[in-house]
C-alpha cells in the first residue's frame, strides 16, 4: 500500500503554532502609561484671537478677552493649542478639533461652511490617550502605543509634507513604526516621540536642528536623500558611554528637550537667544547634555518653549525662564534682559504646569490658579487689555470662578485651559 505524500502547506499560510503565538501576543498587548496622559476630566475654556475658528465658539465669536466655555460632546481630559487650531481629547478617548484646516490639521471634513469654527470629531477607531499639535499638524497617541498624525509639516519655504514628501493628509494616518510609544510632543513643525523602551524618535522640519539627527548640511529638505530623511520617523542617537533611558520629552517651537532617567537634561535645536540653555547661540543639530540645568538640588519635571524663550518647572513647583526677554515673556519684571541660564520667576508658588505661546507664558498651580505674562497684543493673557505684562498676573474671569485650572496650552494667537469645578476636588 502506497503512502500519500502530505500536501504542501502554502507559503503564506500560518502554522497552528504561529496562529496561537499571534493570539497570545494580542492578548498580552500592554497598554502604554505615562504621567502626561490626561486622567482628570474637565471643561475647556478659550481666549484670545479666533478669526479662523481656533476658539471653537462658532462663526460669530472671533475674539475673547476673557476665558469662554467651549461646548464639547463630553468632558475633556486634555486640550492643546496648535498654531491656529485646537485639539481636545474627550474622556472616552475621542478627539475633537476646530480652527484652521488649510493643511488638514483638523483631520476631518470641513467642507460645510463654518464647520471648522466649532468642535467636530475626528474619525479614529482606536482609543486615544494623548494629543499634541503644531502649526499645521496634529498627532494622537493610542492606548496601545500607536501614533496617528494628520495635517502637514512646513519649513521656511512652505509645505514639506507629513509622512510622504509634499503630501499632506486630511485624515489620520498611522505612523509606520512598530515600536510602542508612551508620549508625543509637537514643536511648530516637528514631532518627538518617546518609546516605551526609553528611546527618542523624531520627524518633521529639521532646519533649526530640532530633530537632533539631521546634520546641518542635510537640514534643508534632507539634502540628496530628499524629504524622506526628515519625514521618516527615526531614532535619535545620543553619544554616551552607557545606554541612556529617557523618561520624558518636551518641545518648544524649534527646540527639543528630553529628560534621562538619571536626571540629566539633553536638548537640540535653535538657541539664538540661549533658549536651549547652551553656552553659545549656535544651532545644535545633535543632542547636547545641557549643563545649565545641572544642579544637585533641582529635579526638573517640565519644559515648554515659545518662539525664542523657554519655561522650566522643578519638582518643588518653582518656575524658571530663559531666552529672549522682549514683551515680558520671561516674567522677570520691567526691563528684564535676555537670560542665558534658568532664572527663577517670582510670584508663583506650587506650580504644576508651565506653557508657552510664541511670546506669552503661563503657569498653573496646584491650588488651581493660573498666571500669565508676556505679549498682550492677541488678548491671550486674560487681562482684558492688550498691554504687555512683564510679571506674572493671575488670570480671572466669570468662567474661572469656583473652578481650578488643570492645564494650559497656548498657540500663535489663542490659549486654551482645562478646568474643573473646585467642589469636585
Amino acid at each position: 500500500m502506497s503512502l500519500k505524500t502530505p500536501a504542501k502547506r502554502k507559503a503564506n499560510t500560518p502554522t497552528p503554532a504561529k496562529r496561537a503565538k499571534k493570539v497570545v501576543e494580542e492578548e498580552v498587548r500592554v497598554e502604554v502609561e505615562h504621567r502626561s496622559h490626561g486622567k482628570e476630566k474637565g471643561l475647556v475654556l478659550a481666549l484670545g484671537q479666533g478669526d479662523v475658528g481656533q476658539l471653537g465658539l462658532g462663526e460669530d465669536v472671533l475674539e475673547r478677552k476673557k476665558p469662554a466655555l467651549v461646548t464639547l460632546p463630553e468632558p475633556a481630559v486634555q486640550a492643546v493649542a496648535g498654531g491656529m487650531h485646537t485639539v481636545c481629547l474627550g474622556e472616552s478617548g475621542k478627539v475633537y478639533t476646530f480652527g484652521c484646516n488649510d493643511e488638514g490639521a483638523l483631520g476631518r471634513d470641513t467642507s460645510e461652511e463654518g464647520s471648522e469654527m466649532s468642535p467636530g470629531a475626528v474619525l479614529l477607531e482606536e482609543t486615544v490617550v494623548q494629543v499634541s499639535a503644531g502649526d499645521s499638524h496634529t498627532a494622537a497617541l493610542t492606548q496601545h502605543g500607536d501614533v496617528y498624525v494628520w495635517g502637514s509639516f512646513r519649513d521656511n519655504n512652505g509645505v514639506i509634507g507629513l509622512l510622504e514628501p509634499m503630501k499632506k493628509s486630511d485624515v489620520p494616518v498611522k505612523m509606520p513604526i512598530d515600536v510602542p510609544m508612551v508620549k508625543i510632543a509637537s514643536g511648530s513643525d516637528h514631532l518627538v516621540m518617546l518609546s516605551q523602551s526609553g528611546e527618542v524618535y523624531t520627524l518633521g522640519c529639521g532646519e533649526q536642528g530640532q530633530l537632533g539627527r539631521v546634520a546641518e548640511c542635510f537640514a534643508n529638505r534632507g539634502g540628496r536623500m530628499g524629504l524622506l530623511r526628515l519625514l521618516s520617523p527615526q531614532l535619535v542617537h545620543f553619544h554616551s558611554r552607557k545606554r541612556l533611558f529617557f523618561v520624558d520629552a518636551f518641545c518648544g517651537a524649534y527646540v527639543t528637550f528630553v529628560l534621562s532617567k538619571d536626571g540629566h537634561v539633553y536638548g537640540f535645536g535653535l538657541s539664538n537667544y540661549y533658549q536651549l540653555g547652551t553656552k553659545s547661540t549656535s544651532v545644535c543639530f545633535t543632542p547636547v547634555k545641557l549643563t545649565a540645568f545641572k544642579n544637585s538640588t533641582t529635579c526638573w519635571v517640565g519644559f515648554s518653549g515659545g518662539q525664542h524663550h523657554t519655561l522650566c518647572l522643578d519638582a518643588e513647583g518653582k518656575v524658571y525662564s530663559l531666552g529672549r526677554a522682549e514683551y515680558g515673556r520671561l516674567g522677570l519684571g520691567d526691563g528684564a534682559e535676555e537670560k542665558t541660564v534658568p532664572t527663577p520667576v517670582p510670584g508663583i508658588e506650587g506650580a504644576q504646569v508651565v506653557a508657552c505661546g510664541a511670546s506669552v507664558s503661563y503657569a498653573a498651580t496646584k491650588d488651581g490658579s493660573v498666571y500669565a505674562w508676556g505679549m498682550g497684543t492677541n488678548l491671550q493673557l486674560g487681562t482684558g487689555e492688550e498691554d504687555d505684562e512683564w510679571s506674572p498676573v493671575e488670570m480671572a474671569g466669570k468662567q474661572l470662578e469656583d473652578r481650578a485650572v488643570l492645564s494650559v496650552s497656548s498657540g500663535g494667537q489663542h490659549t486654551v485651559l482645562l478646568v474643573r469645578e473646585k467642589q469636585e476636588s
